[in-house]
């Protein structure tokens, strides 16, 4: 690491060092994130410190643009900026990237991409989202036209993937070229695809298909998975109102994205575990033995309640019960206080992957993780949303 980068990224933790120490009653969403800072994760680098590219440290990046728009600190864009320079070289290369690899995780970073060039007018980080702009244009499809998950899941659309892309192609469509309208039914036509496939009488979506119904989990009439895993489902939920903020108003497609979040928000308030008000992790068993409460995904469903009230999508008096239920609950279950004044994160779980059998048994058997990026990262845009609509907690 150079010595420039290195004084950087020291002066960084000890900002977030000194803020944890300084104030142990600040919000959580900051508290949050300035423990990750602190304990030095998630920075584009894997643990030999080479470039490392994965979604995991993209979302998290997305909560520290979430921060600094809120309070306006130079800690958390700094943060983000130094973890993204350390993937991007100075001409625009991505580093630990290989586009035709095809896989859609790796796109997550690029909406914080953007972000940094609309705040610098750097070239390089234009270069930087053109390449995914270019994997977009060259990913693999079904014949319907969904994209693959990856080259390595032929025929594959899973509801993590339409997370990890799509709001990335409608943020980059959006700022570059709002008026293609090709691209705009393009972006519709992943959502459509997913609710054509996905969804099953409850209302809920199940984690992925097969088009060509040869994985081994796939149903022999639908290409359908067996299960409604939670954080496919949270990705998906997050995805609808993400990607409101950028489709046209005079996009017919806009009123088809918002009636598909409106049939789904009563839905995954309906699975909610009475008692608790939070989700299981395999949502199509519930109480089943084996089973399991989770909470990364439980942070996606507040998240995304909060967010689509605030934006008028839904009713404040249907969703915020269920949210500021399930958020209070998480807090007093899952979330840490370590004894150097750090958050720690339980319950969420490692990976849930249709690159396995896809059954009950294989996602209750992966294990949780604890301080799980994948955990982290949600619960602070759900805290994010829930101090704005519950300032004093009520």
């Amino acid at each position: 690491m150079h010595t420039s980068n290195w004084r950087l990224l020291s002066a960084i933790t000890l900002s977030a060092c000194l803020a944890i120490s300084a104030d142990a009653a600040k919000p959580y969403s900051s508290w949050m994130a300035d423990s990750v800072i602190a304990r030095g994760e998630a920075q584009g680098k894997d643990s030999n410190g080479n470039p490392f590219i994965t979604y995991e440290h993209g979302i998290f990046q997305r909560a520290l643009e979430m921060l600094y728009n809120k309070t306006g600190s130079a800690t958390y864009y700094d943060y983000m900026k130094h973890s993204l320079d350390n993937v991007i070289d100075n001409s625009g290369n991505l580093l630990d990237y290989n586009l035709t690899f095809y896989t859609l995780d790796d796109i997550r970073l690029g909406e914080s991409i953007i972000f940094l060039h609309q705040k610098t007018g750097q070239s390089k980080y234009k270069t930087a989202a053109d390449t995914f702009r270019q994997q977009i244009i060259q990913q693999p499809r079904t014949n319907a036209g969904a994209f693959w998950h990856r080259s390595t899941y032929p025929y594959q659309q899973w509801l993590d993937g339409i997370y990890m892309a799509d709001n990335f192609y409608a943020h980059y469509t959006s700022f570059y070229n709002g008026k293609n309208i090709t691209a705009w039914d393009d972006i519709l036509k992943q959502y459509t695809l997913a609710e054509l496939n996905l969804r099953v009488p409850s209302g809920l979506l199940k984690h992925g298909y097969d088009e060509s119904k040869t994985a081994v989990w796939a149903d022999d009439i639908t290409g359908a998975c067996i299960e409604v895993w939670d954080r496919a489902l949270g990705w998906y939920f997050m995805s609808l109102v993400d990607v409101l903020d950028y489709f046209p108003q005079s996009h017919p497609g806009r009123a088809v994205i918002l009636s598909y979040l409106k049939r789904l928000a009563p839905a995954v308030k309906a699975a909610a575990e009475s008692s608790s008000g939070i989700w299981w992790l395999v949502m199509s068993q519930p109480g089943r033995t084996g089973n399991r409460l989770e909470s990364s995904a439980t942070s996606m469903f507040v998240y995304s309640f909060l967010k689509a009230i605030r934006k008028g999508y839904i009713t404040k008096a249907t969703y915020a019960p269920v949210a500021k239920k399930a958020y209070e609950y998480l807090v007093a279950n899952y979330l840490v206080k370590e004894t150097d004044g750090t958050l720690g994160w339980l319950g969420t779980v490692q990976v849930g992957s249709l690159g396995s059998n896809g059954t009950f048994e294989y996602y209750i058997s992966v294990p949780d993780n604890k301080n799980d990026l994948k955990g982290v990262a949600p619960f602070i845009y759900a805290s994010l949303e829930y101090e704005a609509a519950f300032p004093h907690g009520k």
